[in-house]
């Protein structure tokens, strides 16, 4: 149950907005085969001058991070695939690809509090996490 922050510093429609939201909801299922039903992404925007980032994004507006929280246990192409799946539909969106920066941070299941304040350790997820 991989949760996900997106954070940029512009302001979208709400349309636009869902369809990050979305995106990266998707780009998760599909990459490490989640159930659909496992949803946690939330938006967050900066105002422009709260949000420095990298110098490459020649369009600073467009910068865009994404931070992902997931149990260890992916291999390195189901993260290459989240990786890319993220920035092309981002990209789709008009988000160039140089602006957008990806962190996945994995988590021992012990460190999710779930379902009523259960440790993820003791709660049977339904899907596998060797993808």
């Amino acid at each position: 149950m991989p949760s996900a922050i997106v954070e940029v510093r512009r302001r979208y429609t709400p349309e636009q907005e869902a369809y990050l939201l979305r995106s990266v909801h998707d780009a998760i299922v599909e990459a490490f085969k989640v159930s659909p039903v496992h949803r946690n992404v939330t938006l967050v925007v900066h105002e422009p001058h709260r949000f420095l980032g990298r110098t490459d994004c020649a369009t600073p507006e467009w910068l865009t991070n994404v931070t992902l929280f997931a149990l260890p246990g992916r291999s390195v192409d189901a993260k290459r695939r989240l990786y890319r799946l993220i920035t092309d539909s981002f990209a789709a969106a008009g988000i160039p690809p140089a602006c957008v920066l990806i962190r996945l941070n994995e988590l021992q299941a012990e460190n999710f509090g779930v379902r009523g304040g259960q440790a993820l350790c003791d709660v049977e997820l339904g899907y596998p996490i060797d993808v």
